[in-house]
């Protein structure tokens, strides 16, 4: 087990598992704290088997659609990416055709593929998302176990809320239930996460909803318990229930959001209970994000899929985070969910364009050696061992 205490100093990376991705020439002392394994803070887990391309395109297009009739995923920015950055990794030349690395992908298997991508990611802990929960997805053991890290699981909010509703229970006791088994979830995780405010805050008031008022909306809830939770009394009651069981318990909330901006409220509202909030998939908006972290102290943010997706073009979305965000609230998180070539391009971008800003930073001026190191460390682990207690 690797020593994750906040003060513990970088690991150094295996170079036969991960090599040197590095674009630009960084002092010794930068260069290892870029390359030192590094927590994925925010995933989801990879599939166990091989998909067909038709599955596997989707799994690494944002939208999860299939590519237009006579065009493919692969002409994406994440699919030169692969063709690029995987195909070595799989013991390929270099942007091999698509055709080629699928075939590659199948020869080795999946338990084979996905050892070598999670491995090469250079990770050291891996935290994860499990609701909804599928059987053709790896749980958090077999991802850390194929990737030789450690692993922790995040607990899914609504998974919780949708268990609850479907047991049966009187309307009366819903609140209870759901609060019962928040704290039996959170007790094993390392965090909690919400998809609710994927798209902004459900109405306008962000304040603990009346006791009244949660049954009656649950009495609603429990007439079609296996519909999408979307009442917003509900969706209030269960953020507010989670974020007394997270500070009894010392744990973060993740929450999935494309537009921060709409949980200023909530996140003011909040911040009296002292409950990490970390913002995770909030590209094209993540300025607004790196904004909220930068005013309230309780919240972190963290690039997230979008640096595997944009590929080449990664290192715009870092830069502007490192414009306004504080260092130690910006965290390493790779997003990846189904195929773990989105964890390893995670990685390498993350490494490759941080690198290219340090060296940037450093030559100008702008921030000493030390400077540099420090603060590729604190992204890339520091911070979440401190926040997630690891």
């Amino acid at each position: 087990m690797p020593d994750t205490r906040p003060d513990a100093p970088p690991l150094p990376a295996d170079p036969l598992l991960f090599g040197d991705p590095l674009p630009v020439p960084v002092p010794d002392t930068v260069r290892a704290a870029l390359l030192a394994p590094m927590v994925d803070q925010h995933c989801h887990g990879v599939r166990r088997d091989d998909p067909p391309r038709s599955r596997f395109e989707q799994l690494v297009a944002e939208g999860g659609a299939p590519a237009p009739p006579g065009t493919t995923h692969f002409d994406t920015p994440a699919g030169a990416a692969i063709r690029r950055w995987c195909a070595p990794v799989l013991g390929l030349e270099p942007h091999a055709s698509a055709a080629v690395y699928l075939s590659r992908r199948t020869e080795l298997g999946a338990v084979e593929v996905n050892r070598r991508l999670l491995r090469g990611a250079g990770v050291s802990a891996f935290l994860v998302d499990t609701g909804p929960e599928a059987p053709d997805l790896l749980g958090p053991a077999e991802m850390g176990r194929l990737g030789g890290a450690a692993a922790d699981e995040i607990v899914r909010l609504e998974q919780v809320e949708r268990d609850v509703a479907e047991a049966g229970l009187p309307a009366v006791d819903y609140a209870g239930a759901l609060r019962d088994e928040l704290t039996a979830r959170a007790a094993r995780a390392a965090g909690l996460k919400t998809l609710a405010a994927h798209r902004r805050w459900p109405g306008s008031d962000p304040s603990r909803p009346s006791r009244g008022s949660v049954i009656a909306a649950a009495g609603r809830r429990l007439a079609d318990p296996k519909a999408p939770l979307a009442d917003p009394v509900l969706v209030r009651h269960l953020l507010w229930a989670a974020a007394d069981v997270a500070r009894e318990r010392s744990l973060p909330i993740q929450i999935h959001t494309s537009d921060p901006a709409g949980l200023t409220g909530f996140v003011r509202a909040l911040a009296p209970l002292g409950v990490p909030v970390v913002l995770v998939h909030c590209y094209p908006h993540h300025r607004q994000a790196a904004y909220l972290a930068s005013v309230f102290p309780h919240v972190y943010v963290d690039a997230g899929l979008a640096v595997a997706l944009t590929g080449a073009g990664s290192a715009h979305i870092l830069r502007e985070l490192l414009e306004l965000a504080p260092f130690h609230k910006q965290m390493y998180g790779s997003g990846c969910h189904g195929a773990a070539e989105l964890c390893y391009l995670a990685a390498l971008y993350h490494r490759r364009g941080l690198a290219r800003l340090l060296a940037g930073r450093i030559a100008d001026g702008e921030w000493s050696v030390s400077d540099a190191a420090r603060i590729a460390h604190m992204i890339g682990s520091a911070n979440a061992r401190r926040v997630y207690r690891l």
